[in-house]
């Protein structure tokens, strides 16, 4: 299991090479300025989809990420 510190550092990496580094110290600006709840968030993300559709849904990004 790795640390706290490791999974920021990889989050960070994963940010910068999506955003590049002026937005993702935006975003990280945004989510310290905002109320944000993330329980709550999680809880309703999926609301209405069935497994076999969740699962659908991630191997369709999946696919749509190799193909770019």
């Amino acid at each position: 299991m790795r640390t706290d510190s490791e999974i920021k550092m990889s989050g960070f990496e994963i940010l910068n090479r999506s955003l590049g580094m002026v937005e993702t110290e935006r975003f990280i600006a945004l989510l310290q300025r905002e109320k944000f709840d993330y329980t709550k968030w999680r809880e309703t993300l999926f609301d209405g989809l069935s497994g076999n559709e969740i699962s659908k849904r991630a191997m369709d990004f999946q696919n749509l990420l190799k193909n770019k």
